[in-house]
């Protein structure tokens, strides 16, 4: 399906400059909210008790909070509505070590006489397997980084490779400063979110930096800003309907996926869409600044070329006995 045609190349690295400034800004900002306001790490990371409590009728909040103030059990606990104002979830930093002791039977036998509920989930992480989950999740998200630096670099080459990442960087970076900003719960579901953001944008990255190389091979002109804009421009109808119609799907499961998946709903839409972004007016106006030598690349594909010719040659003496 082509929704544009090629009779124009648009010249997105005249706007690299400006892009770029824009990204190093909001990163920049990203970072001073994640230094001061920090990330509200959720029940997987933090360790706590999560009892999500449904009512008949509007959450009497204020009446549960009065009598869950007599069982010690809730001390410094939060009441919070959860996608209706008859539904809510307490948050508790601490948990029990007895297993005997049902979570569920004591929140109910406290919010006895509040009106007819029932509870219907209770999450229990103790902290030292909340730090065992965040430790791992942090060194997933660097592997999945590595692991990318190092197929790109085979694949491309260093210089792809180094901007594929400051691409990736930048998309954790305000992906993360957004659900700082919006004080999501960081738990396991953000983090596949985080995890799957990695790959969208590496994909979509993959996808522009196919065409550059191809640009570059078949390429007369050997100027690379004239080779990026027009690569750029021959990949703007899929960009556009890769990034739409995942989008749209996104945007689905935000509005009417429920609070379970709002926050990795909410992440994923921040990074569909800097992720599309950055592919375009990051990762390649980093490979620009590289200074990609085209001329040079070139005589390394003709040498390539040489030796597979020799090697063809060598080949068929051999078979034919002549050497």
């Amino acid at each position: 399906m082509e929704f544009f045609k090629y009779t124009k190349t648009f010249n997105f690295m005249g706007k690299s400059k400006l892009a770029i400034y824009l990204s190093i800004t909001v990163v920049i900002l990203s970072y001073l909210l994640l230094l001061t306001k920090g990330l509200n790490y959720g029940v997987d990371f933090a360790g706590g008790t999560i009892v999500q409590v449904k009512y008949d009728k509007v959450a009497p909040i204020d009446e549960m909070r009065e009598k869950l103030k007599s069982n010690e059990l809730f001390k410094d606990s939060s009441i919070t509505e959860f996608g209706s104002v008859n539904e809510v979830v307490i948050r508790m930093k601490t948990t029990t070590s007895d297993v005997k002791i049902d979570i569920g039977d004591v929140t109910r036998e406290a919010l006895k006489g509040t009106g007819n509920f029932e509870i219907r989930r209770v999450d229990i992480v103790g902290p030292k397997v909340g730090s065992e989950l965040k430790e791992k999740g942090i060194m997933s998200l660097l592997l999945a980084i590595v692991g990318i630096l190092v197929y790109v670099a085979f694949r491309f080459e260093w210089r792809f490779a180094v901007a594929s990442i400051v691409a990736l960087v930048h998309d954790v970076s305000i992906a993360l400063g957004a659900i700082s900003l919006v004080g999501l719960d960081v738990n396991l579901d953000v983090l596949a979110a985080l995890l799957t953001i990695l790959g969208y944008s590496l994909n979509d990255t993959i996808i522009v930096f196919d065409r550059i190389r191809e640009g570059v091979v078949k390429a007369k002109n050997l100027d690379l800003t004239d080779i990026i804009n027009e690569s750029v421009t021959r990949t703007l109808a899929r960009t556009t309907l890769t990034s739409l119609t995942t989008f749209f799907v996104v945007f689905t499961l935000f509005m009417f996926g429920g609070e379970i998946i709002h926050p990795f709903a909410f992440t994923l839409l921040v990074g569909v869409i800097v992720g599309t972004y950055s592919s375009i007016f990051v990762a390649s106006p980093i490979l620009l600044k590289f200074g990609f030598d085209v001329k040079g690349y070139h005589e390394k594909l003709a040498q390539k070329a040489k030796r597979e010719a020799e090697k063809n040659r060598m080949r068929q003496q051999f078979e034919s006995g002549t050497i």
